[in-house]
């Protein structure tokens, strides 16, 4: 598994490093050779964020977890990312018992179609470089609830919007 170490106001030691890297090695009986992890660091105050997410085969498993020391979020956050691991693959062992036990329909003789909402309105637009707060300011002149824009600073497509507890969220796309 490749690990990404990011930090913001918080050092990263070669000790926690090896600590978290030990931890996330044992989650590799999960996935094969492609996994990937990122772990951030965040400190805020006096709190210390852990941020961890594992993508594999087109799956993202993500857990991030707040405390007062770094070693004690790793404790917090494995068992989170595990379980959501977990949840994910029976899931895909009950589909597919699911699928194996399927005898026929009682009353349908084949298969109804599902039909999906057509695009209703497309949009075309250019995307311009700019800082994040320059982000904020032109999602609250749109008045809509998402900003799409090009991040000045990462060279990144970004995506603002607004939540609903009235913060901002933002989302990187990596391409």
């Amino acid at each position: 598994m490749k690990i990404k170490f990011t930090e913001k106001n918080y050092k990263i030691a070669d000790r926690f490093k090896d600590v978290i890297t030990n931890k996330l090695e044992k989650l590799d009986r999960y996935f094969g050779d492609g996994a990937s992890a990122t772990v951030a660091c965040v400190k805020q105050n006096k709190i210390e964020k852990l941020e961890l997410t594992v993508v594999n085969k087109g799956l993202l498993f993500r857990s991030e977890v707040s405390s007062d020391n770094m070693y004690n979020n790793i404790d917090l956050a494995l068992p989170k990312l595990e379980k959501q691991i977990i949840r994910n693959r029976e899931k895909k062992i009950d589909a597919k018992k699911k699928a194996d036990n399927v005898i026929g329909f009682e009353f349908l003789e084949e298969m109804p179609e599902i039909e999906l909402p057509e695009i209703y309105k497309k949009k075309v637009f250019n995307i311009d470089p700019m800082p994040v707060e320059e982000a904020k300011y032109a999602l609250e002149r749109l008045d809509h609830n998402f900003y799409i824009f090009l991040n000045a600073e990462t060279g990144k497509v970004n995506v603002m919007y607004k939540r609903n507890d009235g913060k901002y969220g933002l989302i990187e796309v990596n391409y």
